[in-house]
C-alpha cells in the first residue's frame, strides 16, 4: 500500500492544472473590483462631489473586508472545500458592483464596497490555498500565476470600461460588468474541488519546507509570522497607495490625456499606464514565484521589493514626464504585485499544507492593514502640495521591507527550523482544526 502510494504521488494527477486554470479563471473575474476601481473615482465625485478622500475610503473598506475576512473563509474551505466558498463569493461580487451603479449615498457606497470586499476575498483566498494544496512543488510559480489572474485580470477590460464610463456612464459600468464578472465566478466554482491522496507530488527539494503542519493558533506565536506579516505591510501600502491614486495622480501632474506612444502603440498616458501596469503586476507574480522556487524567497524578496523602492523614488522625480510616467509606473507595479506570491508560499513552507488556506489567509490580512494608509496618501498630498512626500514615504518602507528579509526573516527562519529538528518530526497538529474534511 505504502509503495503503491509513493508511486502515486511521483505521478502527480493531471488534474491539477484544471485546477489551477480554474481558479486563475476566478481571479480574473475579479480583479476589476480592485484595479478597475481608480477609473470610478473622478466620475462618481464629478457627479455626488463628495470629494475623492470620502469615495476612497470605500476603495480601503473594500480591502478591509476583502483581507481580514479570508481567514474565515478559509476555515470553511480547509473544511468543506472550495466549491461552496467560491459559489457565494461570486453572488456577493455580482451584487457589489450592482449597488454601486444605483449607490446614491457614501453610505450604500461602502456597504457595496464591504460587500464586493466580502466576496472577492472568498474568491481571492480559496484560489491562491487551492494552488498551494496542488502544486508543492511548484508554489511559488503557481501562486504566482493564480495571483497573476488577479493582477493582470483587468488589463482587458481597462478600454471597454473607459468607454463604457465615457458613453453611458459609470452606472452602466458597474451594472454589466459586475453581473458578468459575477456570473463567471459562480459557473466556475462548481469545478473546483482540493486534492486527494496521491493527487500531488513530491515538495520542492531546492526549497526549505516544514515536516510538520501547524494549526493557525500556533502560528499566532511564531515570530516569523509577525516578521512577514509586518514586511507584507510595508510593500502593500506604496501599492495599493498607487493602485488606487494612480489616476488622481496622473491628472494632478497633468499628464492624464497626453498621447504617448511606445512599442508601436499610441494612446493617453493614463490609459497606457494603467494597461501596462495591469500586464506586469501580472506577470511579476509567477515571475518572482518561479525565481523564487529556485534561488529562495528571502533572496527573492531582497531584489524585488528594492527594485520596488527604486522605481516609486524615479517616478516622484521623474513621473511628471508622460512616457517616463507610463514606464516607472510599469516598474513600481512589476516590483510590487510579487508580494502576492512570495508571501503565501513562505507562509505554506514555514507552517504546512494542511491549513494552508487559513493560514495563508492570516497573512493576507496585512493587506488589509496596508490599506489603512492609503486615505493619508490624500491628506499627505493635500498638506504638503504635492505627492512627493507620499512616494518617498512608500520608497523607505520597501526598502525597509527588502533590507529585512535577510538580515531578520531568514535567520528566524533557520531557528525555528532548527527549533522542529531538535522537537523531532511530528504529524499534523490535532485539535478543533482537524475536525471533519
Amino acid at each position: 500500500m505504502a509503495e503503491n502510494a509513493d508511486a502515486a504521488r511521483a505521478q502527480p494527477s493531471l488534474y491539477r492544472w484544471g485546477q489551477l486554470a480554474f481558479g486563475i479563471v476566478c481571479m480574473v473575474m475579479i480583479a476589476n473590483l480592485q484595479y478597475g476601481w481608480t477609473l470610478f473615482v473622478l466620475p462618481i465625485d464629478a457627479k455626488y462631489h463628495w470629494g475623492r478622500a470620502a469615495i476612497q475610503v470605500a476603495f480601503s473598506i473594500f480591502v478591509l473586508t476583502e483581507t481580514w475576512l479570508v481567514p474565515v473563509e478559509g476555515w470553511f474551505v480547509d473544511r468543506f472545500g472550495p466549491k461552496l466558498v467560491v459559489l457565494i463569493g461570486g453572488l456577493l461580487v455580482g451584487i457589489a458592483w450592482i449597488l454601486n451603479a444605483v449607490a446614491g449615498s457614501l453610505t450604500l457606497l461602502y456597504i457595496a464596497a464591504a460587500i464586493g470586499g466580502i466576496g472577492a476575498g472568498a474568491v481571492y483566498g480559496t484560489s491562491i490555498g487551492n494552488a498551494l494544496k496542488w502544486f508543492p512543488d511548484r508554489r511559488g510559480l503557481c501562486a504566482g500565476l493564480t495571483a497573476a489572474g488577479f493582477g493582470a485580470g483587468s488589463a482587458l477590460t481597462i478600454i471597454p470600461i473607459q468607454k463604457m464610463i465615457a458613453g453611458p456612464g459609470y452606472e452602466a459600468a458597474f451594472l454589466y460588468f459586475g453581473i458578468g464578472q459575477g456570473l463567471v465566478v459562480m459557473a466556475v466554482s462548481l469545478l473546483l474541488r482540493a486534492p486527494r491522496a496521491g493527487e500531488t507530488p513530491a515538495a520542492q527539494a531546492k526549497i526549505s519546507q516544514t515536516t510538520r503542519d501547524y494549526a493557525w493558533w500556533e502560528m499566532l506565536q511564531s515570530p516569523v509570522f509577525w516578521v512577514m506579516y509586518a514586511m507584507f505591510v510595508l510593500v502593500g501600502a506604496g501599492g495599493l497607495m498607487a493602485t488606487a491614486q494612480l489616476a488622481p495622480i496622473a491628472k494632478d501632474f497633468k499628464i492624464d490625456a497626453v498621447p504617448v506612444s511606445l512599442i508601436g502603440i499610441t494612446l493617453p498616458a493614463l490609459t497606457f499606464a494603467l494597461s501596462i501596469d495591469r500586464i506586469l503586476n501580472g506577470v511579476t507574480r509567477p515571475f518572482f514565484g518561479w525565481v523564487s522556487d529556485n534561488i529562495g524567497r528571502e533572496n527573492t524578496m531582497l531584489i524585488a521589493f528594492g527594485l520596488e523602492a527604486i522605481g516609486i523614488w524615479a517616478l516622484s522625480a521623474f513621473g511628471h514626464d508622460p512616457v517616463m510616467f507610463v514606464i516607472l509606473s510599469g516598474v513600481v507595479f512589476f516590483a510590487w504585485g510579487e508580494i502576492y506570491s512570495l508571501f503565501p508560499s513562505t507562509c505554506t513552507d514555514v507552517y504546512g499544507v494542511t491549513y494552508a488556506t487559513t493560514n495563508a489567509g492570516l497573512l493576507y490580512t496585512a493587506k488589509g492593514t496596508a490599506s489603512l494608509l492609503v486615505p493619508f496618501g490624500n491628506v499627505l498630498a493635500q498638506a504638503t502640495g504635492s505627492w512627493r512626500a507620499v512616494f518617498l514615504v512608500a520608497a523607505a518602507m520597501n526598502l525597509a521591507a527588502a533590507l529585512a528579509a535577510p538580515l531578520v526573516l531568514r535567520p528566524l527562519r533557520r531557528r525555528h527550523e532548527a527549533a522542529l529538528a531538535a522537537s523531532g518530526p511530528s504529524g499534523p497538529v490535532l485539535g478543533p482544526q482537524a475536525a471533519s474534511p
